[in-house]
C-alpha cells in the first residue's frame, strides 16, 4: 500500500464515513487493494509521506527540463529562529486544530508556518493534519497555496510562502486594508474557481477542499488567488458518487444543504461554497453578519429580481463592469440552489463566469427561481444561532 492510499483509508474510514457509488461493495479498495484498517503511527505516517512525496518532486522535470520544486525538510531549530520561537506576535491566523506563525529565513525569505496546537490531543485533528500534507504535498497549480516543506521535529509544522497581501476576508472586511475594487474582484473570484476545477477534475484523485471560504484563500502580491487550507479535504474515487460523513465540520455560512443535514460530500459541496464567496465577493458582506443575518437569504430576493445595485458593494460606488457583474451574480445565483443537481460543475462555472449568457453552459440552464418551498429550507438550515464566524467542531 502507497502513503497515498494510506491517507485515503485514514480519509475514507476516519469519523464513522460512509461511501456511495454506482454499486456498494462490502468491501472498499483503491486500485484493487482492500483498505487496510491497520493503525498506523502518525510519525511513521508522516516520515513515509514526506519521503514519497521529496522522491516524486525530484522525478518529476518540467517540459522545459528543469526540476519542479522540491518539498525541503526544515529542522526546528530553522523554524523557530523564523517565527522568534513561535513568539505570540507573529501569529497570523488560527484554525479548528492549527496556528499560523509569521516566519523570516536567513535570506529574507517570507514563510507561514503551520503548527498542529499545542494543546490539541485530539488523535482526529493529527490525522486531519497529516491529510492536508498528503494532499496539499501532490497538488501543483498557481491558484492553489504551494508547500515549501515541513518538519516533524517537536511537533508537526507545514511551512508555505507567506502571502503579503493576507487572505480574501480580510481584504473585504478588514478595517485598516484599503477597498478592494471590481477588476481585483473579478480576477479572484476567476482564480478560485480555476483552482477549485484544477482540484476537481484534473489531480489525479478528485479533491474535496470541504472548507471554501474567504480566510481560506490568500492573496499574492498581484492579488492572484490561492485556495488553502486543506485539513478538511477528502479524496473522492473516481468510482465513488460521494461521501458520507459524520460529524459535519466545516464554516457556517458556507455548508450545503445535503452536507448540512445528511453529511454528503461531493463536488457540489464546494461549488455551493463557491457560490457563497461568489456573493461575499460581490456585496461585500460576511456569510452571516453580526445580528446572525444569513446572507444567502438576504441576497436570495435580489438575485432573482434583478437588482444587481442592491446587491453591489457600497464600497464599489458603481464602478464595475456591468457585463462582468451580471454573469458572477448570474453564476452565483446557479451555484447556491438547494438542490445539488442545479448546481453547475466548476468546468461550467468557468465557463459561466467568462461567457454568461453566451455561453452554451448558460443556454442549458433555465434562470433560477426560487420557491417559497425553497426558502424555507434554507431558512431552516441557516437560521440556526450560531457563534458568529465560528466553525462547527
Amino acid at each position: 500500500m502507497t502513503v497515498l492510499e494510506a491517507l485515503e483509508d485514514d480519509s475514507c474510514s476516519a469519523r464513522g464515513t460512509k461511501v456511495a457509488g454506482s454499486s456498494s461493495p462490502k468491501v472498499s479498495k483503491f486500485k484493487g487493494q482492500t483498505c487496510i484498517k491497520k493503525h498506523m503511527s502518525p510519525y511513521k505516517l508522516i516520515s513515509s509521506l514526506f519521503s514519497c512525496l521529496l522522491g516524486k518532486r525530484k522525478a518529476s522535470l518540467s517540459s522545459k527540463g528543469k526540476e519542479n520544486h522540491l518539498i525541503k525538510c526544515f529542522s526546528y531549530e530553522e523554524i523557530s529562529n523564523a517565527t522568534n520561537n513561535f513568539h505570540s506576535d507573529n501569529i497570523v491566523g488560527r484554525g479548528g486544530y492549527s496556528e499560523v506563525y509569521r516566519g523570516d529565513l536567513p535570506d529574507g525569505t517570507a514563510i507561514a508556518v503551520k503548527r498542529l496546537a499545542n494543546d490539541n490531543k485530539d488523535e482526529t485533528k493529527e490525522k486531519e493534519f497529516l491529510t492536508e500534507l498528503g494532499i496539499i504535498g501532490h497538488v501543483c497549480h498557481p491558484n492553489t497555496a504551494t508547500l515549501v516543506g515541513c518538519c516533524i521535529e517537536n511537533g508537526l509544522y507545514l511551512i508555505f510562502n507567506f502571502s503579503e497581501k493576507g487572505t480574501l476576508a480580510s481584504a473585504l472586511h478588514g478595517k485598516t486594508s484599503a477597498s478592494l475594487d471590481w477588476p481585483m474582484r473579478y480576477k479572484i473570484a476567476l482564480g478560485v474557481a480555476r483552482g477549485l476545477h484544477y482540484l476537481h477534475k484534473c489531480c489525479k484523485h478528485r479533491i474535496i477542499h470541504r472548507d471554501i471560504k474567504a480566510s481560506n484563500v490568500l492573496l499574492g502580491l498581484d492579488y492572484e488567488p490561492q485556495i488553502s487550507d486543506f485539513g478538511l479535504a477528502k479524496w473522492l474515487p473516481n468510482k465513488w458518487t460521494h461521501h458520507a460523513v459524520i460529524p459535519i465540520e466545516g464554516t457556517f455560512g458556507y455548508l450545503a444543504p445535503e452536507y448540512f443535514m445528511h453529511g454528503i460530500v461531493d463536488e457540489k459541496i464546494d461549488v455551493f461554497a463557491f457560490g457563497v464567496l461568489l456573493l461575499e465577493i460581490i456585496t461585500g458582506r460576511r456569510p452571516v453578519d453580526s445580528s446572525k443575518q444569513s446572507l444567502l437569504l438576504w441576497a436570495k430576493p435580489l438575485m432573482e429580481s434583478g437588482n444587481i445595485t442592491e446587491l453591489a458593494d457600497p464600497k464599489l460606488k458603481g464602478k464595475y463592469d456591468e457585463d462582468e457583474m451580471h454573469r458572477t451574480v448570474l453564476t452565483a445565483c446557479y451555484c447556491v440552489r438547494q438542490s445539488a443537481v442545479w448546481r453547475p460543475s466548476m468546468s461550467e462555472v468557468l465557463k459561466l463566469l467568462m461567457t454568461g449568457h453566451d455561453s452554451d453552459v448558460q443556454k442549458s440552464w433555465r434562470m433560477p427561481k426560487f420557491t417559497f418551498d425553497e426558502l424555507d429550507d434554507y431558512s431552516r438550515v441557516f437560521g440556526y444561532e450560531v457563534p458568529f464566524e465560528e466553525e462547527i467542531l
